[in-house]
């Protein structure tokens, strides 16, 4: 066991009631789950992931069935002391937008949480609000383990308020977490809440437009020079743009999707191109690679409503392959 890998996986795992763009009802937990499983998958006779969370206690027995089929999920990281966890409704208005309305609130993640995991290659962070990760759990793991980190985006650039609606924010304090980032992932809208100007009009009920990727240049120099080390920005279908430093130089590099037949469910894609990430990183330290295992576990998750859209490590690489192997 000594020579398995092990990635932790932390964030909620919320108690989800999901309404599909084509009026199907799911009902499942979900968050840390999606990696979570893709993960154990991967990792079967390779290595052990461990979620890291804060749960309900009446969510415990149903989260542990969940997980019982697969023998390489650590359970030790979920947490039930507190009695807090998370329940959120999705409405989904067609395949890529939905309203989320969020009607309990897990404890932050501390470092008092993550340090029996302190071991771990990586660590993937999946937050969807941004009171769900303590600064200092970075902190904790920059200082005390030789883990990558992998922070997604999206809990840092989505606020709630007192009604439990879900709304989108400025990540008005991104250059004190940067530093504690190895790995940065978002999507094209939380770019455009992270790259802010120092004016906007507050007349503008939305400021996402598919269209305005004018920004990314600056804000990868940005992210880059304040010490991430890798930083992906997802593009729905089209698929993922890298940017890293070589030789001083930022390099740009575009990762294409993979190819799927129709979407079914796109809850939670980015958590699961997350896990994609780390397991690139933890297994190969090769960013391409861990771009294209990301792009192939988002692309999985749209394919059904269970789990059996992710597969083992063979098939993937299989998938993997045949998607970008130009030789």
């Amino acid at each position: 066991m000594a020579n398995q890998l092990k990635i932790v996986v932390a964030g909620p795992i919320p108690r989800d009631t999901i309404s599909t763009y084509t009026n199907d009802i799911i009902m499942r937990y979900g968050c840390v789950t999606h990696p979570v499983i893709a993960l154990a998958k991967l990792l079967d006779g390779k290595g052990v992931v461990a979620p890291v969370t804060n749960i309900h206690k009446k969510d415990l027995d149903g989260i542990a069935s969940e997980f019982k089929p697969w023998e390489n999920i650590d359970l030790s990281g979920i947490n039930t002391l507190e009695d807090r966890g998370t329940v959120i409704m999705l409405d989904f208005k067609d395949q890529n937008n939905r309203e989320e309305k969020q009607l309990a609130c897990m404890n932050p993640i501390l470092p008092k949480h993550i340090k029996e995991h302190l071991d771990a290659d990586a660590f993937v962070f999946v937050p969807i609000t941004d009171f769900e990760i303590s600064l200092s759990t970075l902190r904790t793991i920059k200082e005390k383990s030789e883990g990558i980190i992998v922070f997604d985006a999206h809990g840092a650039t989505t606020a709630m308020d007192v009604t439990g609606k879900r709304h989108r924010k400025f990540w008005v304090d991104r250059d004190e977490w940067l530093p504690y980032i190895d790995v940065l992932k978002m999507n094209l809208e939380e770019s455009q809440c992270m790259w802010f100007s120092r004016e906007y009009d507050h007349e503008i009920p939305s400021i996402y437009d598919e269209n305005h990727t004018d920004h990314l240049e600056e804000l990868a120099e940005h992210v880059l020079d304040q010490g991430v080390s890798y930083f992906y920005i997802t593009m729905d279908s089209r698929g993922c743009i890298l940017y890293q430093r070589k030789n001083g130089e930022t390099v740009k590099e575009w990762i294409a999707s993979v190819p799927v037949g129709m979407v079914v469910d796109t809850t939670g894609c980015g958590d699961s191109f997350a896990g994609g990430l780390a397991y690139g990183f933890a297994r190969y330290n090769d960013a391409i690679k861990a771009g294209q295992f990301a792009n192939i576990l988002g692309a999985r998750r749209t394919q059904g409503k269970d789990w059996d859209v992710f597969k083992n490590a063979e098939e993937t690489e299989t998938i993997r392959k045949k998607t970008y192997d130009t030789v």
